[in-house]
């Protein structure tokens, strides 16, 4: 006899639970752990956000580092004045409705859609400043809570942001105005100007527009921010604790790399919170035009203590450094990268103090940069090795055994036999050096990859 059942619970017989009997859920995938879970988590799930209000305050309550489920914050504790007040004025605009009959949409959720919306449309702030208009226009009850520009919108998210820093540099690439050199006013070197005389169109009064500016975003920031959330900062851990340790390289953990850090860095190997970083680097055009010849340089950095399924995810990228074009900086490139050195030798040498929300308790988080990705020409700029010429092999270094070609004026490189085991005999054994067979999904799934 049949059984009439609401279209999600029919989705839930035949996706979740299934017809295979003995079916494992891949819990570390993402799978829910059992139907019930599921079902539970189906009824709660719509369209909208039913759940939004909910949402919006754990975001807030992430941001600075208060614990789940308590809107209270001693204004006497460690807490800035300033920062009690952020915090309060971001909990009542998380339980503020849109507008009277508005259940979907609190006043901080509506605002952080919208952006969102505006960051993966990729709108520009006029369209975004007409589509405020028009919202406005059409929800007048919603007028008081609805932003009146992209900047009045922006002005209210910089309370959950990071911040950065702006360093003004020299346009020839010789230095930075930091540190020391901070106030200066020309360049030591080339006697450039650091600014640009531009005149305001309205007052004409004459403002000084910097040359260059390098963005820096701080990385002890967002490190502490990985730990204000409790998941995120139990994953951290996952390296250690859940990881599967069979010899198999599943992970950069496994890596031979990896393992020789920790063997000579036991102190830091000790905590397994301790962050490894991996930094990537490459030029893009920000202007979606192939004809341009703009070069943009930006400085990433990657944690890999998560696991695989998150720490190769855009969401933990760490924007580090964005470094102007038009022009790629070339060899200079490590005068752009000392505010970065200098934030990584700190986190090495004396760490930073931070809260770890799914322990509970503070800790001395320190961080090691253990590789770079990048491609050739970025190979040579970040390492200072030249990739290109007689000695372009950055492994063989001096070693490197290469032919300038008489006519074409190149380089050939040759004598790749030198790699091969001196015991090899090619002409007797000829399929010595065959290609190793190709694994089949049988042996794949054995080995658990």
């Amino acid at each position: 006899m049949g059984v009439c059942v609401t279209k999600m619970e029919a989705y839930n017989h035949l996706k979740v639970v299934s017809f295979i009997k003995g079916y494992n859920n891949w819990i570390v995938h993402g799978e829910l752990s059992n139907y019930n879970e599921a079902t539970s988590n189906s009824k709660n799930t719509s369209i909208g956000v039913s759940n939004g209000t909910n949402d919006m305050q754990d975001l807030v309550h992430d941001v600075f580092g208060i614990p789940h489920g308590s809107n209270e914050l001693n204004r006497e504790g460690d807490f800035p004045v300033s920062d009690v007040e952020k915090f309060y004025k971001l909990i009542d605009d998380s339980q503020q409705d849109l507008y009277s009959s508005c259940k979907n949409f609190s006043k901080l959720s509506f605002i952080i859609h919208l952006l969102h919306l505006e960051c993966l449309g990729k709108m520009s702030n006029k369209i975004f400043n007409m589509l405020i208009e028009l919202l406005r226009e059409a929800f007048p009850e919603a007028m008081t809570n609805l932003p009146s520009s992209y900047y009045e919108a922006k002005k209210l998210m910089n309370t959950l942001g990071l911040g950065y820093k702006k360093i003004d540099a020299w346009s020839n690439d010789c230095s930075l105005y930091w540190g020391s050199a901070e106030k200066r006013t020309s360049c030591e070197t080339c006697n450039e100007l650091r600014w640009v005389a531009s005149e305001n169109d309205r007052t004409g009064e004459k403002r000084k527009i910097p040359q260059k500016i390098l963005w820096h975003f701080s990385l002890k920031a967002r490190l502490q921010r990985l730990f204000m959330s409790s998941k995120i900062a139990s994953q951290i851990r996952w390296h250690e604790e859940k990881r599967t340790k069979d010899g198999c390289m599943r992970h950069p953990a496994d890596s031979p790399g990896w393992q020789t850090f920790d063997h000579l860095h036991p102190e830091f190997a000790k905590d397994c919170r301790n962050v490894r970083l991996g930094l990537a680097s490459d030029e893009f055009n920000p202007f979606n035009n192939m004809s341009s010849t703009h070069s943009t340089w930006h400085v990433v950095l990657i944690p890999y203590n998560l696991p695989l399924w998150m720490c190769m995810k855009q969401l933990y990228f760490m924007l580090s450094l964005l470094i102007p074009g038009p022009f790629s900086p070339g060899n200079n490139i490590d005068v752009y990268l000392q505010p970065l050195v200098k934030e990584l030798t700190k986190l090495w040498d004396f760490g930073i103090q931070t809260y770890d929300a799914s322990q509970k308790e503070n800790f001395q988080l320190h961080a090691a940069l253990l590789w770079t990705i990048s491609d050739f020409p970025g190979y040579a700029m970040l390492s200072g090795w030249s990739t290109k010429g007689e000695y372009a092999c950055p492994i063989c270094h001096k070693f490197t055994h290469a032919r300038r070609l008489t006519h074409s004026f190149k380089y050939c490189y040759m004598n790749h036999r030198r790699f091969l085991d001196s015991s090899i005999n090619l002409e007797s054994k000829p399929n010595s050096l065959m290609a190793p067979k190709n694994m089949e999904s049988d042996h794949l799934c054995k080995l658990g990859i």
